[in-house]
């Protein structure tokens, strides 16, 4: 008798980028509440995502690996084991894809939250979940999350949530950590990009090659169906909200006219699209799936 599938295949995605190929690895997704939205009314929230077809908040939580000059990369380590069990996957996506781990030689962070950072270690033995890799980070990212006085500022819970977890995910890491300033070349054909507000060094990652490009986001988008359009929301755990909103609609406009390639963290999988503006707005247009490399 035919037994009906019960989990979903592994979702990965590879896109080419010149001579390099970029893997979209899902880590899973995140359910939340829509309460921490700022400049924006809980009822217009919950209208556009209905509009939308959402019945709530769901983010996608995406990572990235970067197969370029014979090196592998991977952009963002997604949720570990600190949040939902709908998150915390990208250990089984690289398994299904056939990566082992240990031939990743750098881990690039877009900054350190929970749901970019926590699947760096095992949380229980303190080992590196990827033994052979570098940790490359923006300076002011470790200055922040290592800064006790930073840490007391907040209340329990966050210290819990955010300071906690970033330094018992990253002390593994101590003796090949390595920290970059604005813009410089950090793997071959990856470049940072400064993208302040939302932490103290958050950044995106432009991939380059042979006339082609890709923006790697970061946490520009939290809520694609509301930031997009209405650039000026904001989250409660943005660093600095209002240099957050700014970043936004600036980057928007950058990618826009030049018509360039972004890819989201929180964008639905496989997270690739095009961002056009719109009036005085702006629209996603997720890229259509390609069979073919």
């Amino acid at each position: 008798m035919h037994q009906p599938p019960q989990t979903q295949v592994p979702p990965v995605y590879h896109r080419r980028i010149g001579d390099i190929i970029v893997t979209c690895v899902s880590d899973g997704y995140l359910d939340a509440g829509i309460t921490s939205l700022q400049n924006i009314e809980p009822e217009e929230a919950r209208q556009i995502l209905a509009a939308n077809f959402r019945p709530a908040r769901r983010a996608s939580v995406n990572c990235f690996l970067v197969h370029s000059a014979g090196r592998l990369a991977l952009i963002d380590t997604g949720c570990g084991t600190y949040l939902q069990p709908s998150a915390g996957q990208l250990l089984n996506s690289l398994h299904a894809l056939g990566v082992d781990p240990a031939a990743i030689d750098t881990v690039l962070l877009t900054h350190v939250h929970p749901d970019h950072s926590a699947g760096l270690s095992d949380r229980r033995s303190g080992a590196r979940y990827f033994p052979n890799a570098e940790l490359v980070v923006h300076h002011a990212e470790l200055e922040h999350w290592f800064d006790d006085v930073e840490m007391y500022r907040m209340d329990e819970q966050d210290r819990k949530h955010f300071f906690h977890c970033a330094r018992e995910q990253i002390e593994p890491y101590a003796s090949v950590i390595k920290t970059f300033r604005g813009e410089a070349d950090i793997f071959p054909g990856v470049t940072s990009v400064p993208l302040p507000g939302h932490t103290p060094g958050h950044s995106g990652f432009m991939i380059a090659s042979g006339g082609d490009g890709l923006l790697i986001l970061g946490d520009i988008i939290h809520v694609p169906e509301i930031q997009v359009t209405r650039p000026e929301v904001t989250m409660s755990f943005d660093h600095h909200p209002a240099l957050a909103a700014s970043t936004r609609r600036d980057i928007f406009a950058d990618v826009a006219r030049d018509r360039l390639l972004v890819a989201g963290m929180h964008i639905d999988f496989p997270g690739f699209a095009h961002i056009i503006e719109e009036g005085d707005s702006f629209r996603l247009l997720p890229e259509p799936w390609q069979y073919q490399l």
